[in-house]
């Protein structure tokens, strides 16, 4: 398959491509193309219009092999489903400028011949497709379309054909036109464009600045960044300090303080300062790369809404075809046939529920809500039942540095916050940074160490003075690395009896200290409960691992009578199977709300599985929905949003099945002559698409 150069100028140029591949598919993958602005695709004259900066005849080669990549091929040959097949061709503006120039012109034609070609001439497409569909796939909204126009060039009503015919062709115009938006609207988040970043290498043992283009960083590079650029990996900062705009991720219009230690995403802008990012995912693992992962899915995906729609304006189309035989059959009059045979359902039940979903995942993403498809919107609106896992959800999974208790008398609380933060400033855990922060603050003396070795799960060894350093868990200093816990073990039961985490520090052999930290219930979680509350969730439960005192506490204060505490990991999802099998035989939805690995089975078990902005990426990849901001309050500006598209769903299905049914009516009666079927007809289809296509503003309090 091959292309050719209609047209160019400085920044625009226009092709025509040669057969027969998804316009959608194809749009998409030329949207992605680092070059490409943005692509308009006409797929009846077989034309792609783009704007670019770059080389044009890369660019070129690059569509050409989009053309021909099996992705498209295939994709195309499997997609019957797709919006898109509502009509087997959907009119171009070429279209529309030829079927309102048969309006304006057959009047003043003497010839009846000459009005009958020229009529004839305009409406070919519309009876083409309508015969088409007819012979594919029996009687559809398309083919009673065809039937009404080719009966009023029967009567030798001119101006009948002709003025349905250009409604019908203007109004599937303006209809491919809002489709177009509605993916327009969601695409928003995945124009992030590759580019050339900067990255340190070591070069004669001196750091070194080397450009390069964004996809061949890999992971473990340091990337730097400075003012005016985007981030192109996700990452941690190891040094520098930036205010970066983080919008186009979060939706959070004010600039975010970032220094070392905080994670930044790809996407995002350095809008003041300069920063060096420790690589940690590249390419397509990246945010944005993930989330443009997300969109095709979006796209394509049909929620029960629009099966239910679809499938009942399939089943109008034998009542209006039924309504038409019979008028005429009553009266003799083909001309009120043809009015009947205008006011078919298909339109209006068809666009306006996918456009409204779209809209929504587009407004959602705006508030930094990623949606995974229309039935991710539809089944979080029917969630009635929302389990929390505790940590870096209702808290904030931040730990702060409650007290350091010291074992060695010569050895003071300060001095032990020392040695641990010299050993932990080498890692990003959020233990670590805790601990960083927390002797940063009270005059930190750094302690000489050796080389840092990290062991997963379990802590951080080195050695100080060749005298070895271990800080982690009890279960590695004590069952590992064989620390006597006995002699402070009274001690220790006292310091841990109100269920503070502890990380524990050895010295030479022996244990030196104990430091507690806390994780503190995030400002905001009480709110977000009483706003999901009040849009209709019935039941809140909180699972944590935390002891039965500190679950009970931390329950009673967000106002939540049900949890399980000193849960194991693994217990998760075996609790939510329990739950969701009580809210099934009680006819309720259960959403999931967590962040860690652990809690990817939980979500994708879930009815609605909402992934939280710091989770670990399997738990955002298993999530139904992912937040984008570190809001727990997302959670219910999701659920609200969900609730105010169902709600424009239905009104808009009431609004269609009312109208057109008064239409049928009217025009069985001869009261609408098949010009005003068509006027009323396609003007409340519009309508209701540019309802369907408003954005959704969720209220709340900030």
């Amino acid at each position: 398959m091959s292309i050719r150069l209609l047209h160019k100028t400085k920044d625009r140029a226009r092709f025509s491509y040669f057969g027969s591949v998804d316009p959608l598919l194809l749009r998409v993958a030329i949207d992605s193309l680092p070059s490409v602005k943005n692509v308009r695709i006409n797929s009846i004259i077989k034309s792609i219009v783009i704007s670019y900066n770059g080389d044009l005849d890369e660019i070129q080669k690059s569509i050409e092999n989009i053309l021909n990549s099996n992705e498209i091929q295939s994709q195309n040959k499997s997609k019957k489903d797709s919006y898109i097949a509502l009509r087997s061709e959907i009119p171009s503006s070429v279209e529309v400028v030829r079927a309102a120039s048969a309006l304006a012109v057959a009047p003043f034609l003497n010839s009846a011949n000459l009005s009958l070609g020229f009529s004839l001439l305009a409406s070919f497409p519309l009876l083409k497709s309508g015969l088409k569909e007819t012979l594919t796939q029996g009687i559809t909204s398309r083919s009673l379309e065809a039937a009404a126009v080719a009966i009023s060039l029967y009567l030798k009503d001119y101006k009948a054909a002709n003025s349905t015919n250009f409604m019908l062709t203007l109004g599937e115009y303006i209809e491919e036109l809002t489709m177009y938006k509605s993916d327009d609207l969601i695409k928003e988040l995945a124009k992030q464009k590759g580019g050339m970043a900067w990255i340190e290498t070591i070069e004669d043992n001196k750091p070194t600045l080397k450009q390069i283009p964004s996809d061949k960083i890999q992971i473990g590079d340091i990337v730097v960044v400075g003012a005016g650029d985007t981030i192109y990996i996700d990452g941690h900062i190891i040094d520098g300090e930036a205010l970066i705009n983080q919008i186009s991720m979060t939706g959070e219009a004010t600039p975010t303080s970032k220094s070392r230690g905080d994670r930044v995403l790809s996407g995002t802008i350095v809008q003041e300062g300069k920063i060096k990012i420790w690589a940690e995912a590249v390419g397509d693992d990246t945010a944005t790369n993930r989330i443009k992962s997300y969109i095709q899915s979006t796209l394509d995906e049909r929620s029960n809404q629009e099966l239910s729609a679809s499938k009942m304006a399939d089943s109008l189309v034998p009542i209006t075809l039924s309504l038409a035989g019979l008028s005429y059959a009553m009266t003799g009059e083909l001309i009120r046939a043809a009015s009947v045979l205008q006011a078919d359902y298909s339109c209006a039940l068809k666009l306006t529920t996918p456009v409204a979903f779209k809209s929504a995942i587009s407004s959602a993403a705006k508030e930094g809500i990623i949606v995974k498809g229309a039935k991710s919107l539809e089944s979080l609106q029917l969630s009635d039942i929302f389990v929390f896992d505790k940590t870096g959800t209702l808290t904030n999974g931040d730990l702060e540095v409650l007290k350091v208790h010291s074992f060695h008398k010569e050895w003071d609380a300060n001095e032990v916050l020392n040695l641990a933060a010299s050993i932990e400033e080498h890692y990003f855990h959020p233990v670590a940074q805790a601990v960083v922060k927390a002797a940063k603050g009270d005059n930190f003396h750094h302690f000489h160490h050796d080389e840092v070795t990290f062991i997963v799960a379990h802590g951080v060894k080195s050695e100080v003075g060749q005298k070895s350093v271990i800080i982690g868990s009890r279960h590695f200093l004590e069952d590992d690395e064989c620390i006597d816990f006995s002699e402070h073990q009274e001690q220790i039961e006292n310091i841990l009896k109100n269920g503070d985490t502890p990380l524990y520090i050895g010295f030479d052999g022996k244990l030196l200290g104990v430091i507690l930290l806390k994780d503190t219930i995030r400002p905001n979680a009480k709110k977000a409960l009483d706003r999901l509350k009040k849009s209709g969730v019935k039941e809140f439960i909180m699972l944590t691992g935390d002891s039965e005192s500190k679950a009970s506490s931390i329950a009673k204060e967000l106002g939540i009578k049900s949890y399980y505490a000193e849960l194991l990991p693994t217990d998760k999802a075996h609790i939510l199977d329990e739950i969701m099998l009580k809210a099934q035989k009680n006819g309720h939805k259960v959403a999931f709300v967590g962040d860690g690995i652990n809690d990817a089975p939980a979500l994708v078990r879930a009815d609605t599985g909402i992934g939280m902005h710091k989770g670990a990426d399997i738990a955002k990849a298993s999530a139904d929905i992912v937040l984008l901001r570190d809001d727990i309050e997302a959670v219910a500006d999701a659920r609200e949003l969900a609730i105010s598209c169902l709600s424009k769903v239905n009104n808009s299905f009431k609004v269609t099945v009312g109208v057109n049914s008064l239409i049928l009516i009217l025009a069985s009666l001869g009261k609408l002559s098949p010009i005003q079927t068509a006027i009323a007809h396609n003007g409340t289809t519009i309508a209701l698409l540019l309802n369907a296509l408003r954005r959704i503003k969720i209220k709340k309090d900030r």
